[in-house]
């Protein structure tokens, strides 16, 4: 790739990895079964509900980031909209129709970071009659990742032959091993107070 590509890549891949990563814990807490959503409310339902909005949140500000251009205020941002000008132009012009992709993915995102995350829009705040803003669901969060980590996969696979399966969950000690501990604990509390109930000290 040389040095300014393969730098640039290689830092894009982390962070999308890291995205697919937190936003596969994100959707197994709060996106992909009811029953888990269940027990977080009844575990610490105030918690859990800042949880999610800042996760949320934080999602949508990093998708922003990474489809932003390639300068702002005059200083280089890490973004993916830079590497169709560093890649060979055999692969630059599939590369430029991905991002443009994502760009139209991810707008939504740099509405939300723009008028509700980074900066609190006062019409928005304030007036029944401001633009809405755009929805912002599971559905097009995934979209947009997805199609973050289709522009690392086309410039991989046409450099180094291959590709990175991103989508995984069930990181230890991630959102599988926190909704274990929850579930044990909630049944503990449910014994405990039958105990009570029945006259019974808990045994322990």
């Amino acid at each position: 790739m040389g040095k300014p590509l393969g730098e640039a890549s290689y830092a894009l891949w982390s962070e999308v990895a890291l995205l697919f990563r937190d936003w596969g814990e994100f959707t197994y807490l709060f996106g992909s079964h009811p029953n888990r959503t269940v027990l977080l409310n009844k575990a610490a339902p105030v918690f859990f509900r800042s949880v999610q909005v800042a996760l949320f949140e934080a999602t949508v500000l990093r998708i922003a980031r990474l489809t932003d251009p390639p300068k702002s205020v005059g200083k280089s941002n890490l973004t993916v909209q830079q590497l169709p000008d560093l890649a060979d132009t055999s692969i630059a012009g599939e590369l430029t129709r991905l991002v443009d992709e994502a760009k139209k993915a991810a707008g939504f995102c740099r509405d939300w970071r723009n008028r509700q995350i980074a900066h609190r829009d006062l019409e928005l705040a304030l007036s029944n009659d401001a633009e809405p803003l755009p929805d912002a669901t599971i559905e097009t969060v995934k979209k947009a990742i997805l199609a973050l980590g289709a522009i690392l996969n086309s410039l991989t696979q046409y450099y180094l032959n291959s590709t990175t399966l991103f989508e995984f969950d069930g990181v230890p000690g991630g959102a599988p091993t926190l909704l274990k501990v929850l579930q044990d604990g909630m049944k503990l509390k449910t014994e405990r107070l039958a105990a009570l109930k029945r006259g019974e000290l808990p045994s322990r």
